[in-house]
């Protein structure tokens, strides 16, 4: 192609037992149903009109852009409490690592792009609904402020892949700050690899956490990554869905979007995933699970911390930092919700007295928090008594606050990707039609913005367009 990429491949530079080497599998008839052009900028990326098609092939799998190395990662996980021993990438290329102008690598992935050695039967390929999907929730997370792979473009193969029924096929070109999991570290510790242990360590260090030293060093980084990024979930109103190991992300970025969800009615235990069936990634479950899967993570790196029973101390009180930094960061986040500049667990009983009466009433998540700036968060409510007593203790707490409207306006987005609305995109592009992908994704853009001829968008799901369940696409 004309227009070369600036790759500097390193996870390619590793030993060759950390992944497979191949190309994508070609597929006949692509088009091209979006490109980020903000986000190629960003990377340093020409898309303009005049490079399409060469940019088309490359979404695809179809061209291999000089400079790229093709590979699929080795990794395993614990995938609802269940080890597996082997994973990796099976419906999933990294072409490589570009260095934005401003020096920061990311790795371009193709997902979907054909069957590799660790397809385990699979045929390595995306439906258009989970590509979807993945682009309209992980940009509009981004657009939130949350740490988070992103999309930069999506491809129709113009072939079908079959799940329950035939679908269109597609493929997603995938962005992030790496695609190291803590699955990745468990394919090593497994084998009892400490050589590749260590390479793994020196190699994450070295690309997220310049200022760590050593595994105890780069195990507190993640922890504390781990616990901002799960507190900003839970102030969205966000289920993950499928928090296993192997989606885990150690540089601390949402990965996996799957059958990811947010809620509209407020519940604590609220699960959307057809796969989660005895509610294991339920929303209120999410910071616990996170320690469990950072504990997992901590047994990786024992072997390269020295004596055992002193490395085994050590990554204990690492992981049980989790809750302070976690907990600190939610009363941040959630204080701010309602209009609290610097909340203190004095305030912690009025955070929990309007989720309460919330959970009670299933109160809209969004529109509850949202209302709190516009004068309706009690429209959210059938007894509206409850949050009446509420409202005038938070109001007089609010009282001694600057700014407090604003704040809660910047804390508070006013559109979220409704399940109802992301499934309407996903059931038009089925048909071709990606006008209402399109649509959703303008929208969802600028969250705490809303256009008056956008107020729709803003709005729950009525009693028929409720969506119950949410499915994972493989």
């Amino acid at each position: 192609m004309n227009h070369a990429l600036p790759f500097d491949n390193s996870y390619a530079r590793l030993p060759e037992r950390f992944y497979a080497r191949q190309p994508a599998e070609k597929v006949t008839e692509p088009r091209l149903i979006a490109v980020n052009e903000r986000l190629a900028a960003r990377l340093g990326l020409d898309v303009g009109a005049h490079s399409r098609p060469d940019w088309l092939q490359v979404f695809a799998g179809n061209a291999v852009p000089e400079g790229a190395e093709p590979l699929a990662q080795a990794y395993a996980g614990h995938q609802f409490g269940g080890w597996v021993p082997q994973l990796g990438d099976g419906r999933a290329l990294l072409l490589g690592e570009v260095v934005a102008p401003d020096g920061a690598r990311f790795d371009i992935q193709l997902k979907g792009s054909g069957p590799t050695p660790f397809s385990r039967r699979g045929d390595g390929r995306a439906a258009i609904g989970p590509v979807i999907r993945e682009y309209v929730v992980s940009e509009a997370m981004a657009a939130l402020g949350v740490p988070t792979t992103r999309a930069l473009a999506a491809v129709a193969t113009g072939q079908p892949v079959w799940r329950e029924m035939p679908e269109p096929g597609a493929v997603l070109t995938r962005v992030a700050a790496s695609h190291i999991r803590v699955g990745t570290f468990q394919y090593f510790a497994a084998r009892s690899d400490v050589e590749a242990l260590a390479l793994l360590t020196d190699h994450v260090i070295a690309r997220h956490y310049p200022g760590a030293s050593g595994p105890l060093g780069l195990l507190d980084a993640v922890v504390a990554a781990q616990a901002r990024l799960i507190a900003q979930w839970m102030s969205l109103g966000f289920i993950h869905g499928v928090m296993n190991t192997d989606n885990m992300a150690v540089s601390g970025e949402t990965i996996d979007y799957g059958p990811c969800a947010y809620m509209d009615g407020y519940d604590p235990m609220k699960v959307f995933s057809s796969i989660d069936q005895h509610g294991r990634y339920a929303y209120g479950n999410q910071p616990q699970v996170a320690i469990w899967n950072l504990a997992q993570f901590a047994s990786c790196l024992i072997p390269l911390m020295g004596e055992e029973a002193a490395a085994i101390e050590a990554a204990t009180q690492s992981i049980n930092r989790f809750a302070d930094i976690y907990q600190a960061e939610w009363l941040r986040l959630f204080g701010q919700k309602i209009g609290i500049e610097a909340a203190s667990e004095e305030d912690a009983g009025l955070i929990h007295g309007l989720l309460n009466l919330m959970a009670a009433q299933g109160a809209d998540f969004t529109r509850t928090f949202r209302g709190l700036a516009d004068g309706r968060a009690q429209d959210e409510f059938a007894d509206r008594a409850p949050f009446a007593d509420w409202a005038r203790a938070w109001q007089a707490r609010i009282a001694r606050e600057t700014g407090a409207e604003a704040r809660m306006r910047g804390a508070n987005p006013a559109v979220i990707p409704r399940n109802h609305r992301v499934e309407e995109a996903i059931q038009a592009a089925r048909k071709g039609d990606y006008a209402p992908f399109e649509r959703l994704n303008r929208i969802l853009a600028t969250p705490f913005d809303l256009a008056a001829e956008d107020a729709n968008y803003a709005r729950a799901p009525l009693e028929d367009e409720v969506v119950r369940r949410t499915f994972c696409g493989t």
